[in-house]
This record gives structure tokens, C-alpha cells and sequence, in this order.
């Protein structure tokens, strides 16, 4: 929990009674390599605070083929935003790729408090905000540059991430085949 709360405390000036009654809406829950936060078809319930480990959030076609939306590292919160928010089911994945520990709390719980403490409203919507931010860099990424600049991309945003899960979900995110992944190293 002094993760969550040392990561709160960049993003917003909480008194101790705010802090407080944000934290006691968290519990700690701990998931193997593999567990799923939230899985397509759901309807997704909770926000997480990631304090350890990490996840990828992917979707699935038709077809069955898996592309890595994005991954999740410590010091991040954690959601199926869409279905949190609009309390339709769930369109992605969440899973995790190594054991991880997570805060959890209540997403109705949360916003519940938004009239009682004005600070949990603006904490949402700074965290929206840097989470579109990044998404919209990302979409841009895609589409404007090679995939060995995506590549180093990754490498300056994720520097450890190569170590800890596996090459064919980087190569995934990246929008290439393992193979392309494994000549752009190569090169380098």
C-alpha cells in the first residue's frame, strides 16, 4: 500500500483524512503468471493499483490471433477502462505475465466518493488524461514510424521489460511478426 500512496502523492495533495478514505477502498490481491485481471465478455468491476509484476492488456480476432494493446509496470493503475466506465462488457484482456501484486478497489466505490471529495474526481481525471496521452502517442507510433524505431521506443519507455517476458509480446505490441523482432535485435 506505500506504493499506491507515494504514487498518489506526485499526482495530487491528498490530506491524511482523504488519503485515508482512498486507500481503505483498496485491497491487496496477489495473481500467478497467467491469471487474468479482466477477460473479454466480462463485465469488468475493479481498478487495481500495480505494485509488483507485470501484465498485458491484449485483444483477440476472430481468427484467434492475440495483439498487445499495452503492458502494465509497477507504480500503474490497471482497468478495463471502457467497461469500468460505460458498464458494458469487457473488449480486452487483461492478463498477467509474471506473478503479480495488485491494490484493488471498487470502481463504483470510487466514484461514489466524487461528490464528498471533489480530489478523488480530479485524481481520475489526471490519470484519464495521462492515460489517453499515452494511448494517442502510441496510435501515432504505429502508423508514422519504422518498427526499429518503435523498437527503441520500447527499449528507452519499458528498459527492463525485455528481461521479463517473453519476445513474441513485445514483438506483438510492436505490430510484427517475432521474426522481424528477432532481425531488428539482430541489427543492433
Amino acid at each position: 500500500m506505500n506504493e499506491l500512496k507515494t504514487y498518489l502523492k506526485t499526482l495530487i495533495h491528498f490530506s491524511e483524512t482523504e488519503m485515508d478514505v482512498f486507500l481503505s477502498l483498496f485491497s491487496e490481491i496477489r495473481l500467478k503468471k497467467d491469471d487474468y485481471f479482466a477477460k473479454e465478455g466480462e463485465y469488468a468491476t475493479k481498478m487495481a493499483f500495480l505494485s509488483h509484476g507485470v501484465l498485458r492488456a491484449f485483444f483477440r480476432n476472430n481468427s484467434g490471433n492475440e495483439y498487445n494493446k499495452t503492458f502494465f509496470t509497477p507504480s500503474n493503475f490497471v482497468a478495463a477502462y471502457s467497461s469500468v466506465t460505460t458498464q458494458q462488457k469487457n473488449l480486452i484482456n487483461i492478463q498477467c505475465l509474471t506473478d503479480c501484486t495488485l491494490q484493488v478497489a471498487d470502481f463504483n466505490k470510487i466514484t461514489s466518493l466524487y461528490n464528498d471529495y471533489p480530489k478523488f474526481e480530479s485524481l481520475a481525471r489526471i490519470i484519464a488524461e495521462n492515460k489517453f496521452a499515452i494511448k494517442e502517442k502510441r496510435e501515432i507510433e504505429l502508423v508514422t514510424l519504422e518498427a526499429s524505431e518503435r523498437y527503441e521506443i520500447f527499449k528507452k519507455e519499458h528498459p527492463d521489460l525485455e528481461n521479463l517476458i517473453n519476445q513474441y509480446h513485445i514483438a506483438s505490441y510492436l505490430g510484427i511478426t517475432p521474426t522481424q523482432l528477432s532481425r531488428i535485435r539482430a541489427n543492433k
